[in-house]
């Protein structure tokens, strides 16, 4: 097949879309580490009706044959709000996105680069960032260390020598994002205890767990904290109301009470944490199929999930405390209580913190403080165009 001529078209048809979900598959199936995602979920991530981050982008997924046969893939968009953005924050005017993206060999990954920089000139746009899948909130990065170990729910997973091929397109490194690991089945330092306890007996300080009954309503309260505590990162963009309900949904049935807690400060709520059971250890012997029995199987898991690994994808003080020793304080107390839970209630003995950008140093220092290490690293490039 590789004297066969490469060809890359756009994805136009039904059968283009499922060949364009399907090339993830074939091309990632002797990888032991790589986690297939159930297929229905990629499908409602590139279908405009059923991704609300579509209200504010628009882009164009592409998909590379030769002989026929699907050998890579790649998605080109432009994202309104990221153009919106100062450039000192990432992105800004002239900023279009690649990501999504997959292919078998050296040459299938330069003909799908090209064609998706073409895709975004043609849409008015001066520099390229990649890879990114599709919104800065789902997969962005590559990942370049941690590929002898399998992702965490909602995390991206590459073959190394995709590194390679993306900077001999002339990509250069723009932003790291890390994730750190530890051991959650030991008592953290004495020094972090020690702040804990102090805390605890601060009356001004209540941590407690998010309420489920009032779900829309506690996570209105997070995104608040959110928008505000991360205001000032790189590549910061706040998600919109439909975002939000999309989350919502997707986030809810592995929502559980004592992995989310809230930090109250004089009675307002101040920070947050959220931590997910891994739900790809659940999927991944599902191959992508929640058929004939997988359903059965996934719902069965999620009335009380038993996980080696809990993820924290999300954590925020409001920006007036941030760089204080309070700050420290209710981030320690809040990591403490869901360890406890996690340990106690899913039987967990491994934690995953991340993404972390690279010059945040405030998480970093947390996360160094409690014995954790970094794991994984993913790399975001730019070019101009």
């Amino acid at each position: 097949m590789a004297s066969q001529p490469l060809a890359v078209r756009p994805v136009s048809t039904p059968a283009d879309r499922k060949a364009f979900i399907n090339v993830a598959y074939l091309l990632n199936r002797d990888d032991p580490n790589w986690v297939a995602p159930l297929r229905s979920e990629v499908a409602g991530t590139i279908d405009p009706k059923k991704n609300a981050w579509f209200s504010h982008a628009h882009g164009q997924l592409f998909i590379a044959t030769r002989g026929g046969e699907p050998v890579g893939r790649i998605s080109a968009h432009v994202d309104t709000l990221a153009l919106e953005m100062p450039a000192e924050k990432g992105f800004g005017p002239g900023t279009g996105f690649w990501g999504m993206f997959d292919a078998a060999d050296a040459n299938t990954a330069k003909a799908l680069i090209n064609t998706a920089e073409d895709w975004l000139r043609n849409q008015g746009m001066t520099r390229a960032i990649g890879p990114v899948s599709l919104s800065i909130w789902e997969e962005p990065g590559l990942l370049i260390k941690g590929h002898d170990h399998a992702p965490t729910v909602m995390m991206g997973h590459h073959p190394a020598k995709y590194q390679g091929w993306i900077e001999a397109a002339g990509y250069l490194p723009i932003k790291q994002l890390m994730t750190y690991e530890l051991d959650i089945s030991v008592e953290f330092p004495p020094i972090v205890n020690r702040i804990i306890a102090s805390g605890e007996k601060n009356p001004r300080i209540r941590i407690r767990p998010v309420d489920k009954k009032n779900f829309e309503a506690e996570a209105e309260l997070i995104l608040a904290i959110l928008n505000d505590a991360w205001s000032d990162n790189w590549g910061f963009i706040p998600l919109t109301q439909p975002e939000i309900a999309d989350v919502g949904k997707k986030l809810k049935p592995i929502v559980f009470e004592d992995l989310i807690q809230i930090a109250e400060l004089d009675g307002e709520p101040v920070a947050f944490m959220i931590t997910l059971p891994d739900l790809n250890e659940a999927i991944a012997p599902l191959n992508g199929s929640l058929l004939p029995f997988g359903w059965a199987k996934l719902l069965l898991w999620l009335r009380k999930p038993q996980v080696r690994t809990m993820r924290v994808p999300l954590m925020g003080v409001v920006k007036r405390l941030q760089s204080s020793r309070m700050a420290s304080q209710l981030a320690f107390m809040m990591i403490e209580y869901i360890r406890r839970a996690s340990v106690k209630n899913y039987g967990a003995s491994r934690g995953e913190i991340g993404w972390i950008l690279d010059d945040n140093q405030g998480m970093r220092s947390i996360a160094e403080t409690i014995n954790s290490h970094v794991n994984r690293i993913y790399q975001l490039y730019a070019r101009q165009l």
